[in-house]
């Protein structure tokens, strides 16, 4: 078995190394980089993991090439390798030593005096690799990048896993930037865009508020996009929580989900699902739907926000909000028949304000108002955002801005923010920053 681990290693090697990068859409993930670490590349399933590995093995050849090295030859030191293969079933830690063994006899040049990088795909296919990691990361001059689908990958295990020898990166379905990029319109000079321009990127912006940024669903018309997608809930639900977790009661945790979607950006309580559910004559208790919900959210199906509050005892007794990972997954389950914009326009401003960095929650006063979000970005600095489909109406205008001032009397050192789709140039309010969803998608961070 052994010679036969050895033959496939050794042959996926060459295929690999001989095979053209693809040409791919840049991705604006933040790579985060840490001497003695291997990063963890994370996300959902079908969010671009893959593509952004190939995306890190052309940025070293062109730092490569831009520094003038030739030999050994850049490319050699660059190995992809997926798992995900059935010549490999059957593989178990102690094979991995192989993969070590045929790169150094096919790229010899490339032992102790140079750092290869190696990106390893679906490595949790094999049982015990975090061993093998750690000792690689140890004992090899290797910049290590790893990926996987399930949720042995996902947040919550990772740094279990490897023991604090990871960092991670999280990967989202598209930006809006990143849709413009990938068709090709992605503006230079915002602050230059003609009138003509910002009409024809505002409808970009209801396009994508409808179609999401999934990759793989881009310019597909309605009927495959909403095949597509539900392929992708069935597959994490089936593969990554039911199989994964032993789910014994599949059936409520499909109504979980479906409860969930169709109620996008609003606040969920177990106990109230619980009652639900017990009086449709389900019973399964409140701690399975706790485990459930936790197992959706390492699937990064779904992301919930917490109230914002410094007492823990608060946070636990107060519902959080949930959100799709992407908001092209909110028309598979809501059966109301409107167009929820305001609550897509919401989901992808939280999720543009996780690929900034940004740690966040949502705020209720004491007065009873409502804050989206409470960001707090990497550099410390707070922001309270209000979202809205628009301001036009006076009284939506009123009621957006006195939460805004209202929280701001229990988080001083917040700025404030109203972003609407529907917001005129030049729109002042008292004390709120206030920008259109264009410009403020648009802006650079």
């Amino acid at each position: 078995m052994e010679d036969y681990f050895r033959a496939i290693i050794q042959q996926k090697i060459v295929d690999s190394q001989a095979a053209r990068l693809p040409l791919l859409t840049r991705r604006d993930a933040w790579l985060p980089v840490m001497p003695g670490k291997a990063l963890a590349v994370i996300g959902m399933r079908r969010a671009g993991k893959t593509s952004l590995l190939y995306q890190i093995m052309t940025g070293k050849l062109a730092a490569a090439s831009a520094a003038g090295q030739l030999l050994p030859d850049p490319r050699a030191g660059l190995l992809y390798f997926s798992f995900e293969d059935e010549r490999l079933a059957g593989m178990e830690a102690r094979h991995l030593d192989l993969l070590v063994e045929a790169f150094y006899q096919l790229q010899p040049d490339w032992r102790d005096q140079r750092r290869a990088t190696w990106l390893l795909d679906e490595i949790q296919l094999v049982p015990g690799w975090e061993v093998f990691i750690r000792r690689l990361l140890d004992s090899e001059n290797i910049e290590l990048y790893l990926s996987g689908s399930s949720a042995r990958l996902l947040s919550r295990e990772v740094a279990t896993s490897m023991r604090g020898r990871a960092m991670e990166t999280v990967v989202y379905p598209f930006s809006f930037r990143e849709c413009l990029r990938h068709r090709g319109e992605e503006p230079g000079n915002v602050q230059a865009l003609t009138k003509s321009d910002r009409s024809r990127l505002r409808q970009r912006l209801d396009q994508y508020l409808v179609e999401g940024g999934f990759p793989e669903a881009q310019g597909l018309d309605v009927r495959t996009r909403h095949a597509l997608l539900s392929g992708y809930v069935d597959i994490v639900l089936l593969r990554d929580v039911i199989e994964r977790h032993a789910v014994s009661q599949p059936l409520a945790l499909r109504w979980l989900v479906r409860q969930l979607l169709a109620n996008a950006a609003c606040c969920f309580s177990i106990n109230k699902f619980h009652a639900d559910l017990k009086s449709q004559g389900v019973a399964i208790g409140k701690d399975s739907l706790h485990q459930y919900l936790g197992y959706l959210e390492d699937t990064f199906l779904l992301r919930s926000v917490p109230i914002a509050t410094t007492s823990e005892a608060r946070r636990r007794v107060n519902p959080r909000k949930i959100y799709p990972i992407d908001q092209s997954l909110i028309p598979l389950f809501d059966r109301s028949g409107k167009a929820n914009t305001g609550h897509a326009l919401e989901t992808a401003v939280l999720l543009e304000l996780e690929r900034r960095g940004a740690q966040v929650s949502y705020v209720r006063t004491p007065a009873g108002y409502e804050v989206d979000f409470l960001a707090v970005l990497p550099d410390g600095s707070q922001q309270l955002v209000q979202v809205c489909a628009s301001v036009e109406d006076a009284g939506t205008r009123e009621r957006e801005t006195r939460a805004l001032h209202d929280a701001a009397t229990e988080w001083p050192q917040a700025s404030l923010h109203l972003i609407a789709l529907d917001m005129q140039p030049g729109t002042t309010l008292e004390r709120i920053h206030c920008s259109s969803a264009l410009d403020w998608f648009l802006q650079p961070v």
